[in-house]
This record gives structure tokens, C-alpha cells and sequence, in this order.
């Protein structure tokens, strides 16, 4: 009797299994077009570096925990995470999930990825992130841990940032390349197709592990770079959904009953770096008086009224408010052209010079229309700046290279919400990201890492502020509000607090 009660429990929970599976892959109906402004330039999450690359990597991959909608941590393939001691964090991984080939995902799988993030040899843009971690072990199939070479306040929130979990096996048996091209994940969504400077095409998981399994049936990235196009094809219905709606359209689309328009703050600081790296190419910007010169010779409240028509917030310092460690007793550089002479003057420059000056077009909110405007500023005080546009591809190519020219307008997001998140990764020496050294910084920036007391850690942060203001390896601009364009067809669009990310968790069709 025994026997049978049990036999009849497996083969009912078999049955219900199959039916909830059968109901999520019926649910998931109809498609989604999503267009960006520029293309993710890989599909291996520990390879690509921009917030459009993580937009579709969140789709496809998970992480030990994510980041809400509203900012907040929520654990994902971690069902507990707690501190062993000052220096170890042990997780337990949730049972039961797969990646989308069929592997069952285990904590192998946990360490084989966080050692690949940390690996050179991956050429991991965010490995920065995760340098201080100095072993990761596998205590069973479902515990792992992650031992750091120092205390580590906010490792966290570094593993619910781009720290993506991907197949062992997988990726051993048919290499990083083609890995690449063919992705392999645990998310919502599965891999279908990408057609290079068009689309990626993603279809929902029939399997996924957790509790809301895709409502749409198939999801595409497109890309459009320019604006105009974008729009177009927002309005046409040809897209559900377009991001970096320029201004100056907003009330033409509010005009449309079909069209909605979703503003909010971003985490993305945008900025104007300067390629210090190479004292050559840099010439006159090797010289501290000529930076801050620069950053005088900018009207920031102008480009943000007139350029972005409001989608703006000026910025004294590479964070945003929400971060930690944001001081808002800085006060940022005022618009003062006669001072920007006067500093050009005293570092050798009464006559101003030539440069370069770099940026991408359609990737940010009127990149191009910044660019242009700046290097009309710069030129008033005699700075002649000679705009080349990139494709964003190569774009992101020549800067990682730090090949990139001795001026160049990026953005910076921050999910961390913590100071680490942007300062480590755009100003310390060696960083991907960064084209500036300064071994002082370097080691205030690993102190304050590493701090464990935050009212200690804050005061750090505050005088490293001040050093990177004074110093101004970059020309401080704004917080860019996003905007996004959203047709009636879709419901549940909503920005990430604080982020350039997409909540696609969520979305559903309502025609």
C-alpha cells in the first residue's frame, strides 16, 4: 500500500511538471521588437562591456542575484548567501535548474565562470570588478564559496553585477569562440539568431527555473542607430518598443495614442575622457591647468537646456546621487570661458591647440549633437577639436585598445550603486576603461574598497572625490535622463531605478 501511495505521488508530480511546463511554453505567445541605438559587439557575457550588451545578456543568463526593477537585490540561482568569516562568502544554489543545452547547473558550473571572469586570458572588460576575489571552492554540488584576498563590503552587490553564470562543460567542449556566437544560458529566454548590425532574436525558455517563466513568446534586439530611423519605426509599429527618445520628439509622440513616452533618471554619468596614456597624443591634456581649463570652457546647464531639452542632470563628480559614497558638498566646475583662457594661458597655451575629439552616434541620449556642441565651446576659448564619429563597434574597440582619441564622449552606468562601481573601473591604472593613471588614486581607491567600516569608507570616498575633481581626467557633464518610446502593444515597461536597464522580466502583449 505504502508503495503505491508513493509510485502514485511520482508519477503525479511527473504529470503536474509536464503540464506547468506545457502551460509556461503556451503562455509565452507573439513578439516583441526592442531597438537600440548600437550593437552588442559579443553575446558572451564576460566579454562585452556596455549596457546594451547586459540588456540582452539578462534575458539569457542568471546571476547568484540580480537587481529588481526598483534597485533592489533579489536571490536568483543563490537561494541563501551568508559570511563564513571576514573574507568568505558561501552561497547555496538553487536545485533543479538547467541551462538551456539540458546541463543541470551546479556549483562547478559557479566556479568554472567566476574563475573565467577573473581570467586575463577572457579579456573580461569588468574583470576589474572581481580582481579581488582570491578563490572560489566547491564544497558540493549545490555550495559554493567565494574566498577574497581582503574583507569585501560589497561582494553582493558585484555578484548581482555582469557576474553571469554560464555551462562548464559547454564552453570546454566547444571553446570561447564559438561559445560567442552560439550562447548558452539558464534565463528566460534561449538564444535563437543573431544577424550582425540587425537583430538578435531570443525565444522564451520552455524551462526555466523560476516561479514567472517568460510571457512572450519570441524577443528581438534590434539595432537602429540613427535617431530619426528609430523613431520611425517606433511610430510605423514596426518596433514595440525604442530607447534614447531625443527630446525634442517627446511631445510629438505624446500626441500619439498609440505611443507612450517613459522618462526617468538613469545611472548612466556622461562624461568626456581624456587619453592620457599616450603623453604624445595627449600633448597639451598631459597638463592638469589645461583639464580643468577644458572643463571651465563647457556650459553644461547650457547643453542640458538646449541639447537635451531638460534630460539632464549636471554632475560635479563622476557619481550619481544614489551611489554611495556621492558627495553632494562638491560643487561642480562653473561655465567660465574668460578662466578657461586664463588656465590655458598660465599652462603655456595663450593661443589654444589643435586635438581629436571621438564619440559614438545613436549609442547615447544626442551623443553626436553633444559632441558637436562641445567642440563648438572648446573652439570659443581656442581649442580646435576635430570630431570623428564611430560606428559603435569600432567604437568600443579603439577604447578598449586605449587607442582611442586624446578626446572622447562615454557613458558610464553604475548598478552597484556603490562609488566602487564607476571609480575603480574608469580611473584605476590598467583598467580597461580607464586612460588615466595615477598610483596615489590607485591606492586610495583599493583602501576604500576594501574598508569594511562605511562611515570610514565614506570619508575616503569624499577625498578621493576631491583629488579627481582637482586633477579632472575627464570634463565632467551630466546624469542623462532616459527616455523611451512604448507602444499600446506592450504592457509592464518599466526602467530600472537608477539604470539603463531593461526590466524585461515583465513585459507582456496586450494585442
Amino acid at each position: 500500500m505504502k508503495k503505491t501511495i508513493i509510485l502514485t505521488f511520482l508519477v503525479s508530480l511527473m504529470v503536474f511538471s509536464f503540464i506547468s511546463a506545457a502551460m509556461a511554453s503556451a503562455a509565452a505567445k507573439g513578439k516583441i521588437v526592442i531597438a537600440q541605438g548600437a550593437e552588442t559587439t559579443t553575446l558572451d557575457p564576460h566579454k562585452g562591456g556596455s549596457a546594451i550588451f547586459i540588456n540582452a545578456c539578462l534575458t539569457m543568463y542568471d546571476l547568484l542575484i540580480r537587481r529588481t526593477w526598483e534597485g533592489k537585490q533579489k536571490l536568483a540561482l543563490a537561494t541563501s548567501y551568508k559570511s563564513i568569516d571576514p573574507v568568505t562568502w558561501e552561497f547555496k544554489l538553487r536545485k533543479g535548474v538547467k541551462f538551456h543545452n539540458g546541463d543541470p547547473l551546479t556549483a562547478r558550473d559557479v566556479k568554472f565562470s567566476y574563475d573565467r571572469m577573473r581570467d586575463p586570458k577572457t579579456r573580461n572588460p569588468f574583470r576589474v570588478f572581481f580582481r579581488g576575489i582570491k578563490e572560489v571552492q566547491v564544497i558540493d554540488d549545490y555550495t559554493v564559496r567565494v574566498i577574497t584576498k581582503k574583507p569585501d563590503p560589497v561582494l553582493p552587490s558585484r555578484a548581482s553585477f555582469a557576474a553571469f553564470i554560464v555551462p562548464e562543460r559547454y564552453i570546454r567542449e566547444h571553446g570561447d569562440e564559438y561559445f560567442a556566437k552560439h550562447p548558452v544560458g539558464s534565463g528566460r529566454y534561449r538564444f535563437v539568431k543573431w544577424v550582425k548590425n540587425d537583430y538578435v532574436e531570443l525565444e522564451a525558455n520552455d524551462n526555466y527555473w523560476g516561479d514567472r517563466p517568460a510571457a512572450i513568446k519570441t524577443l528581438i534586439f534590434k539595432v537602429i542607430p540613427e535617431t530619426g530611423s528609430r523613431m520611425a519605426a517606433l511610430q510605423t509599429g514596426e518596433v514595440d518598443i525604442a530607447t534614447n527618445v531625443p527630446p525634442f520628439m517627446i511631445p510629438k509622440l505624446k500626441k500619439d495614442p498609440k505611443i507612450d513616452v517613459i522618462s526617468g533618471p538613469s545611472g548612466r554619468v556622461i562624461f568626456i575622457g581624456f587619453n592620457l596614456l599616450d603623453s604624445e597624443k595627449a600633448g597639451p591634456l598631459m597638463k592638469k591647468k589645461v583639464r580643468q581649463a577644458l572643463n571651465y570652457a563647457v556650459d553644461k546647464q547650457s547643453l542640458i537646456k538646449h541639447v537635451l531639452m531638460g534630460s539632464g542632470e549636471q554632475l560635479a563628480t563622476p557619481l550619481i546621487p544614489v551611489a554611495f559614497g556621492y558627495d553632494p558638498s562638491i560643487e561642480p566646475y562653473p561655465y567660465d570661458p574668460d578662466k578657461a583662457k586664463s588656465l590655458l594661458a598660465e599652462a603655456g597655451y595663450p593661443n589654444g591647440f589643435e586635438t581629436e575629439f571621438a564619440t559614438g552616434s545613436g549609442r547615447y541620449l544626442m551623443d553626436k549633437q553633444i559632441a558637436e556642441a562641445i567642440s563648438g565651446m572648446l573652439a570659443k576659448v581656442g581649442i580646435k577639436a576635430k570630431l570623428k564619429v564611430y560606428e559603435w563597434g569600432q567604437y568600443e574597440k579603439v577604447r578598449k585598445a586605449h587607442e582611442v582619441e586624446p578626446l572622447y564622449l562615454l557613458g558610464w552606468g553604475n548598478t552597484m550603486y556603490d562609488a566602487d562601481g564607476t571609480l575603480v573601473p574608469l580611473f584605476i591604472s590598467k583598467s580597461t576603461y580607464s586612460n588615466y593613471s595615477n598610483p596615489d588614486l590607485d591606492k586610495m581607491l583599493m583602501e576604500a574598497r576594501y574598508q569594511m567600516d562605511p562611515e570610514k569608507r565614506k570619508k575616503q570616498y569624499e577625498e578621493i572625490l576631491e583629488l579627481i575633481k582637482d586633477e579632472a581626467p575627464w570634463i565632467f557633464l551630466y546624469q542623462q535622463v532616459d527616455n523611451y518610446g512604448v507602444r499600446d502593444t506592450v504592457a509592464n515597461f518599466r526602467q530600472s531605478a537608477g539604470s539603463e536597464r531593461m526590466d524585461c522580466d515583465n513585459l507582456i502583449l496586450t494585442k
